[in-house]
């Protein structure tokens, strides 16, 4: 079985980021690309845990002026403190309101071997059902203190492939969707839903989701004539979290300035 899905992964017939990573996790070697992340403290500035959609979620609300709120899916760790820290940034460089949902109902993994179990217990269709009652209520029920009028969604590894999902399923509502070295979809059936622009971001080091995809992914989005853009960088998977040990400052600071401006265009 194990070898079938890798080869749906290889070959671009895994229908969906759920599938493609769910078979990544069983990967030894593609486990052992994620060390464990150096443990961060943290005291929030501007946000709180709330309970939404069926799940808690660590929601910063919008600044004044801004009517834009961005859905943040975390990376295989789970909702973290490095996570937590990143949605109050997003929030503080662009003014947006940000909701950092959490679809391991409060587990944080502290092994490779968890974050894999954790990864394949999402249940992909009851996930997709709370993520759009998170949508629901930034639209209509004030979650980040004021009227929302676009939203944009943003991830990391397995959160990067929930960010381009949510823009695919909920196409009339999300307005710009990044990705930080998530599973792409590659098939071009799912792809023609895409509205939104999309942003993303891969290492050319990472073993596990690697150019040979990263291509694949490129060339379906240009062959569906979507608004796009791909950066690479000479980095291994994970190269923008600061705390694992393989961060690059560099790419995540040539990635954060892009990821901001994107933010402020397509949702300001």
């Amino acid at each position: 079985m194990l070898l079938i899905a890798l080869l749906a992964i290889a070959t671009g017939t895994t229908p969906s980021c759920c599938q493609g990573m769910a078979a990544l996790t069983l990967d030894p070697n593609f486990r052992a690309l994620h060390e464990l992340p150096v443990q961060e403290s943290f005291t929030p500035k501007y946000g709180e845990m709330k309970p939404v959609g069926g799940m808690n979620a660590f929601v910063t609300p919008a600044s004044d002026g801004s009517h834009a709120a961005v859905i943040m899916f975390h990376e295989w760790w789970g909702l973290n403190n490095q996570i937590r820290e990143t949605a109050e940034k997003l929030h503080e460089d662009t003014g947006v309101g940000v909701v950092a949902v959490d679809l391991y109902d409060g587990k944080v993994a502290s092994s490779t071997d968890e974050a894999g179990q954790l990864v394949r217990s999402v249940n992909a269709g009851a996930a997709r059902k709370k993520v759009d009652a998170v949508i629901s209520a930034i639209l209509h029920d004030n979650l980040v203190g004021k009227h929302i009028s676009r939203i944009g969604t943003i991830g990391y590894c397995f959160g990067g492939g929930w960010s381009l999902q949510t823009a695919l399923s909920d196409n009339n509502k999300v307005r710009a969707c990044v990705m930080y070295y998530g599973y792409p979809e590659l098939d071009l059936g799912r792809l023609r839903a895409l509205k939104a622009p999309l942003l993303g971001f891969f290492g050319s080091q990472d073993k596990g989701i690697t150019p040979a995809i990263v291509d694949k992914f490129k060339d379906a989005l240009t062959a569906d004539h979507k608004n796009f853009e791909i950066h690479s960088y000479d980095a291994p998977h994970a190269f923008a979290n600061p705390s694992n040990p393989h961060f690059n400052k560099e790419a995540t600071e040539d990635a954060w300035e892009r990821t901001v401006a994107f933010v402020k265009k397509e949702l300001g």
